[in-house]
């Protein structure tokens, strides 16, 4: 791995422009609104799927096969979030990080909205579920290009030794972008009967989207393109075909990149979908309660996130993703035995030690998944990585664990799947190497180390 001692010359060109305080300010608020907006359309996905969209487009299935199906809906998107990972990857390293962050956001934005407009099943029939997935498809598709630029815009503007917590501030996005989604529902939820919710009022939050993007897209148009990228464009070291350069040279990245990040998806999506189902209809607590949980997780995860990415610049990104991957996998099984007792307090003690865990997990992982790559292939190569841990983990978590529920009926079984995520992300962190020195304009790719040895950027 290349020190910042012996950085290139086309490091030196750009070190400057790091340094520029109010400007890294507006490029990383820039990166917050856009993920905050992309976040929140996801989520609403997510939690509209455990509350009201196996009533309404797959009302002839009983509840638990419903919710699975609503789920497994849910799941489609993260497919065509891998997809959207290469085709915006390959643009992005090609022709600019800024440009396919506008192009995501706009796109987001449409399929959200139009999810608003969708009718339920017993207005159209089979058309409405077939309508709902071809629309999520679009949203996983934006996802996909969305979440890698916006890290990248922050990471290769930041100056060295400050990456790890502007990366991390991309990452506050995520509970940002859930609050306001389960914000949302949580309004809707105290102000309409069940009836109304299931009519019309589930679509206001999918059609306010459109205030939320229009401000995103705003703020983008005025953010400038990143230093690294544009020392890649001035030595004509872009690669041809980014996506082939990444698997060529990178693949161990990517994979073990991918299984290390497992785990933060897996326990986030237990925690606003699986979770909340489980809750409002195995242990009978009201929809208003799972909510609350959510959001006052979402407040925790505001400031722990920063700063979880702030220490991994002063300790390493690898021994604080250790630690938080390390602790959810301990509270695996104290989680559900809190949400069991059935007591109010313990559903929030359960879900506020969880999101401690999940922090020091989420907050590093950005960078440190940004700085196992070369510049010039580095948008492809933090996407399909992001992305693969989504597919491997956060799209089947929901409809897994509703099975394992519906066969076994013990909450231990959810607990073991979420165990079991966190070992294999801790085994492939082992592997990869810590990346808190290298050189963030480095062009790369340069060959990896042949072997099972720790994997790191050359």
């Amino acid at each position: 791995m290349t020190s910042p001692a012996s950085a290139p010359t086309g490091s030196s060109r750009v070190d400057a422009s790091r340094l520029d305080a109010a400007r890294m300010r507006k490029i990383s608020l820039a990166s917050v609104i856009g993920t905050t907006v992309e976040w929140y359309d996801l989520f609403l996905f997510g939690t509209a799927s455990a509350l009201v969209f196996g009533k309404v487009f797959f009302p002839q299935f009983d509840g638990a096969v419903g919710t699975i199906l609503s789920f497994l809906t849910f799941a489609s998107a993260y497919l065509a979030r891998m997809v959207g990972a290469v085709l915006f990857g390959h643009f992005g390293d090609r022709l600019g990080r800024k440009s396919m962050l506008l192009t995501s956001l706009t796109a987001m934005g449409a399929a959200t909205f139009g999810i608003g407009l969708v009718p339920d099943f017993h207005a159209i029939g089979i058309a409405a579920p077939l309508l709902l997935l071809g629309l999520r498809v679009v949203q996983g598709l934006a996802l996909g290009g969305e979440w890698g630029g916006a890290v990248l815009m922050t990471v290769e503007h930041a100056p060295h030794g400050r990456r790890g917590f502007f990366g991390s501030m991309v990452q506050v996005g995520v509970p940002l972008g859930t609050l306001l989604a389960n914000g949302a529902f949580l309004l809707m939820a105290v102000n309409l009967d069940s009836a109304a919710l299931l009519s019309w009022g589930w679509r206001i939050p999918f059609l306010a989207s459109v205030l939320l993007v229009g401000i995103g897209i705003y703020i983008r148009l005025h953010i400038e393109e990143t230093p690294s990228f544009q020392a890649v464009r001035q030595d004509g070291a872009k690669a041809r075909i980014p996506f082939f350069a990444l698997m060529r040279r990178y693949w161990r990245q990517v994979l073990l990149g991918g299984v290390a990040t497992l785990s933060t998806g897996s326990t986030f999506t237990l925690m606003v979908t699986s979770g909340v189902s489980y809750g409002t209809t195995e242990l009978g607590h009201s929809k208003s309660l799972m909510l609350w949980a959510v959001m006052a997780s979402c407040a925790v995860a505001f400031l722990a996130i920063p700063f979880f990415g702030r220490l991994s610049d002063r300790v390493g990104r690898k021994p604080v993703i250790f630690a938080g991957v390390a602790a959810e996998a301990a509270l695996a099984f104290p989680f559900f035995q809190l949400l069991d007792t059935g007591s109010t307090a313990s559903v929030f003690v359960a879900y506020g030690l969880m999101t401690v865990a999940f922090s020091a997990n989420y907050g590093p992982i950005a960078t440190f998944l940004a700085e196992l790559f070369g510049a010039r292939v580095r948008y492809s190569g933090l996407s399909v990585s992001y992305m693969l841990s989504g597919l491997l983990g956060s799209a089947t978590a929901p409809a897994i664990t509703a099975a394992l529920l519906s066969a076994t009926g013990n909450s231990s079984s959810i607990a073991w799947y979420v165990l079991g995520a966190a070992v294999l992300s801790l085994l492939a962190l082992i592997l990869l190497a810590e990346t808190r020195f290298g050189d963030i304009d480095e062009p790369g790719p340069v060959a990896p180390p042949a072997g099972t040895e720790a994997v790191a950027k050359a």
